[in-house]
């Protein structure tokens, strides 16, 4: 399982120095991959160009572009050039984002998901590849190539919750990547639909990023208890909100990997085991250099995570 980072969202407002600095870091350290997250401050896409720039063996992804607000060729066309300025080392992760953003901030439709994301992947997924697109859909008409000097091939890891996503993932892209989904659902519903949609293209083996909050901690109750305020949220966006309801729990703080170096061992080798290919740990923030010290673990199992 490689094991790759997120920077916390109160460290990535510091700004695109801070992350070129984070980037070299987490390089020289020998983590395999640095997640940018797409919210509302810098553009995951355009970052990664400039941090592929500074870096030379990271992999560098986004973690998760929302597709409504973004044409397919526009984004390839953003993502190939990424692309380039990483040395092949960019992965773009795209999702469909939640009602409360798509429908009350952007004002854009958030009717037809699965329509909506099979027409998105058949314009973006050969125009990653250098191949022409030819779309004649209910929402996307294209006909088009794109020109992109030095064209490395990017592959895209799409958001999966639901039967239909996970089959589109499986079938169109690379793999998975996960937020607010435990192991018990990776285990009894994300990786069986994701290989089995995989094994009718007869590709390889899909890629599940599987991303969590994580703390080395002699006090898991206070870590959890400074996670409760900004995770609440979560509880009310559906996806999310199913997701937790087949992991049986009801606070989305018990997903967050915290505990002693024994406690958290037993969660990688369990996330090992079930088949995720790859950690996006974040780990938590604090002034008691909480984040320091998790991320100096998470370095020492870097030797065993390349098994």
């Amino acid at each position: 399982m490689r094991i790759g980072v997120m920077p916390g969202m109160e460290r990535s407002r510091r700004g695109l120095d801070d992350l070129v600095a984070q980037a070299r870091d987490l390089e020289s350290r020998g983590f395999a991959t640095l997640w940018l997250p797409q919210v509302f401050g810098l553009d995951a896409v355009t970052t990664a160009a400039v941090l592929g720039r500074e870096t030379e063996r990271i992999e560098i992804g986004s973690a998760v572009v929302p597709t409504q607000p973004r044409h397919p060729a526009a984004l390839a066309q953003q993502a190939l050039t990424a692309g380039v300025s990483c040395g092949g080392r960019f992965t773009l992760g795209i999702g469909l984002s939640h009602p409360v953003v798509i429908e009350s901030l952007f004002g854009l439709s958030y009717a037809r998901r699965a329509r909506h994301m099979r027409e998105y992947l058949e314009v973006l997924s050969p125009l990653l590849r250098g191949e022409p697109a030819s779309c004649s859909g209910e929402e996307f008409r294209v006909e088009l190539r794109l020109d992109v000097p030095g064209i490395q091939p990017v592959p895209i890891l799409l958001a999966a919750l639901g039967d239909r996503m996970l089959a589109l993932a499986g079938r169109r892209a690379a793999g998975t990547i996960l937020w607010m989904t435990g192991p018990r659902t990776i285990e009894s519903h994300i990786a069986p639909k994701l290989r089995a949609a995989a094994r009718e293209t007869g590709g390889p083996d899909p890629r599940i990023v599987a991303g969590y909050q994580i703390a080395l901690t002699g006090d898991p109750q206070a870590v959890r208890a400074r996670l409760a305020g900004p995770m609440a949220a979560y509880r009310r966006l559906p996806s999310y909100r199913a997701m937790l309801d087949k992991e049986g729990i009801a606070d989305p703080t018990d997903l967050a990997l915290v505990g002693d170096e024994r406690d958290l061992d037993a969660a990688l080798d369990r996330l090992r085991d079930l088949g995720v290919s790859d950690l996006e740990a974040v780990p938590v923030g604090g002034r008691d250099g909480t984040a320091e010290r998790t991320l100096a673990y998470l370095e020492s199992r870097l030797p065993a995570a390349r098994s």
